[in-house]
């Protein structure tokens, strides 16, 4: 175990804290062993709505819904006629009642990335229902000195139309290792999913004409009204590129990028083996971080603290201590640092987000590695 007195070691990340896309851990046994947490990992990914969605948390763009109207035509109702002493019943023709549609709002997604890193995004996929106008028809009458034949119009449809779902991949900047360096900047490409367009529907309208026999004993004309069903748009959903800025590593405790500021803290600093709850030695370091940060972050601005292991041990355990030790601090600067609660989000990454080798290049383990590995990373935008 480090010793408590041990000052931090904060290094700026790519854009908002080093860790290009590193994460915290366990600290060692005295013996090369590592902390061990019980219960389930809990992952950082946001969990999609199964509802449809008035808001998008994260951050992540509301797509409106596209609301697709009702079509409704009358009935048409053809009266009893007697030709030649043969009754012809009355008949009706269905109208058209077609129930409005709606192609649901959605959220464009953007994933939880720790500090260098700009997260994954998504714009889902997307579709138009199809609709279909029924077949309609004027039927036939056979009377004495009267033949008139049916008058019909097919079914009328417009198909569904589709758009699949576009992603982007999260990208992260290098790592420095020394002071002085410079760290390149990074881009993620703007995403764009095309607009959809189902084309309107038109069902021809009927007409059969009054038809009489030679004792003026007639048929009265039908006139069936055409049915339109108008096309429909969904927009194009754009989501600009984004750019994290290259910088020069710094020296010491906090070192600030042009557009963000972080902090990166050892893990053996803050906790004690196999715990989360914060030590009492490393509050004061953590109120230094509060008072840099009331300087350097707008009033408001959001806080990011991120939390990492090495790869040793078991994926479970190491995601849910992670997590468990990102809360504690999320906790402190909420409750001893005054940073509002609303500002502060806690994300647990275990061992995914490894800054530096866990191992040698010939596979053995690597102490010095592992234990920049084992962080909290706290992070926000200027």
């Amino acid at each position: 175990m480090r010793r408590a007195s041990r000052a931090f070691a904060v290094v700026l990340a790519a854009g908002l804290s080093l860790a290009a896309c590193g994460g915290e851990g366990r600290p060692e046994r005295a013996g090369g062993g590592h902390d061990r947490t019980g219960g389930a990992p809990e992952s950082p990914a946001a969990t999609v709505p199964t509802a449809e969605p008035s808001s998008c948390p994260g951050g992540g763009r509301l797509i409106k819904a596209v609301e697709i109207p009702a079509v409704h035509s009358e009935p048409v109702r053809i009266p009893e006629a007697v030709i030649g002493g043969q009754k012809v019943p009355a008949v009706t023709i269905p109208g058209v009642d077609l129930p409005a549609q709606r192609v649901p709002a959605q959220c464009v997604e953007h994933r939880p990335a720790p500090g260098g890193c700009l997260g994954a995004i998504g714009i889902p996929g997307t579709s138009i229902p199809g609709v279909t106008i029924p077949a309609v028809r004027i039927p036939g009458v056979r009377a004495p000195g009267i033949d008139a034949p049916p008058v019909e119009q097919a079914a009328v449809s417009s198909r569904a139309v589709s758009q699949q779902a576009v992603t982007g991949a999260e990208v992260c900047q290098g790592k420095p290792s020394k002071e002085g360096e410079y760290v390149s900047s990074v881009y993620r490409a703007s995403l764009y999913r095309a607009g959809l367009y189902r084309a309107s529907a038109y069902r021809s309208s009927l007409y059969r004409p009054r038809t009489c026999n030679d004792n003026n004993e007639c048929l009265p004309q039908v006139s069936v009204p055409g049915v339109s069903v108008p096309g429909v748009s969904v927009p194009g959903v754009s989501v600009p590129g984004a750019t994290l800025k290259s910088y020069v590593a710094g020296p010491g405790q906090v070192i600030k990028g042009e557009d963000s500021i972080a902090y990166n803290i050892e893990a053996d600093v803050l906790f004690d083996f196999g715990a989360a709850e914060i030590k009492p030695a490393a509050a004061a370091e953590l109120k230094k971080i509060v008072e840099s940060l009331g300087r350097e972050v707008p009033a408001g601005a959001a806080v990011q603290v991120d939390g990492h292991t090495d790869g040793k041990g078991d994926t479970a355990s190491n995601q849910a201590l992670s997590l468990r030790r990102a809360q504690a601090i999320v906790d402190w600067l909420a409750t001893e640092g005054g940073i509002a609660r609303s500002r502060l989000r806690a994300t647990g990454y275990g061992e995914t987000k490894p800054a530096y080798p866990n191992t040698e290049p010939d596979g053995s383990d690597d102490p010095e590695g592992r234990a920049k590995n084992r962080r909290v990373v706290i992070s926000a935008a200027r």
